[in-house]
């Protein structure tokens, strides 16, 4: 078991050490369509409400997106990307006291939530959809999280997947480093993140999970998202039914463990409370100091 490695993430509010404990990113979806939540949030109000509830649950950051990326979906436009978040974030500002991660391939999208009062970036696409957000992180000095994605959303689950998925990551995620770097994103300012069920057959996530040792060797910081997923909705199918989204919260917190054992930085999940606790326990196999005192 490795201890993690150290990192600081400069955000124009604070800055964020990443490795002493692990992070817990709030998921919050703005769509009628994600594959857990879509239309719960999406109006304002309760997407905001939601947004301060997962602040008192105990998490450290959230992540905000207007486009659903779940296996099939179709995107939509800049403007109506930004018409579902703009209002939840400018909702938030001065109200929320963590920081707000702007989940997007756009470059347009993420200028405007940054300019709203997001300080993070997350691209699913790895800036291949849109090489511009590398630009607008430079510029912005905003730390930026760069996903794995084999294909794209609407096609991912039914194109060939990778033979040797673990060179298929590392090789998308350096082309991702790549483009930023490039772009003038500075080094310490980048997280990567495998990117478990986009375009990864069930049996591959789970090796991404005992891998991920691989990953760190990147010398990055990793963030890792695996609530809820339909690799965990397989495992815990019964009578030949997939597990629904809402229960596999305990499978979701096995992963989350095994992330954290392997390396994760970051953990991206949707049940905030639950994972809070899951975050904590395993935090004290990782570090000895961490463990109450009899």
């Amino acid at each position: 078991m490795n201890r993690r490695k150290l990192f600081r993430l400069k955000l124009n509010s604070r800055t964020l050490v990443l490795g002493e404990r692990t992070l817990v990113m709030g998921v919050l979806n703005v769509t009628p369509d994600s594959f857990s939540d879509g239309g719960k949030y999406l109006d304002a109000e309760s997407a905001i409400e939601q947004a301060l509830e997962m602040e008192c649950a105990g998490a450290d950051m959230l992540d905000i997106g207007g486009e659903s990326t779940r296996p099939g979906s179709a995107g939509v436009s800049s403007k109506e990307e930004l018409a579902r978040v703009l209002p939840v974030l400018q909702g938030l500002r001065g109200v929320l006291k963590i920081p707000i991660s702007i989940d997007t391939q756009k470059s347009e999208v993420a200028e405007a939530a940054l300019d709203a009062g997001a300080q993070i970036i997350n691209d699913i696409s790895g800036l291949k959809n849109d090489a511009g957000i590398g630009e607008v992180a430079a510029r912005c000095a905003a730390p930026l999280i760069l996903m794995h994605t084999r294909g794209e959303p609407r096609t991912m689950q039914k194109a060939p997947f990778a033979r040797d998925v673990m060179k298929d990551v590392l090789q998308g995620l350096r082309k991702s480093v790549g483009i930023a770097r490039k772009a003038g994103v500075a080094k310490s300012q980048l997280i990567l993140d495998p990117g478990i069920g986009f375009g990864k057959s069930f049996a591959q996530n789970y090796e991404l999970l005992q891998k991920m040792a691989q990953l760190a060797k990147l010398g990055y910081p990793l963030l890792v998202g695996t609530s809820r997923k339909g690799f965990l909705g397989a495992t815990l199918a019964r009578d030949g039914k997939p597990a629904p989204p809402e229960k596999r919260v305990w499978g979701t917190a096995a992963t989350v463990t095994a992330s954290i054992l392997n390396g994760a930085h970051i953990v991206r999940v949707h049940d905030v409370a639950e994972m809070v606790q899951v975050a904590r326990v395993a935090d004290c196999l990782l570090s000895p100091e961490k463990r109450p005192k009899n």
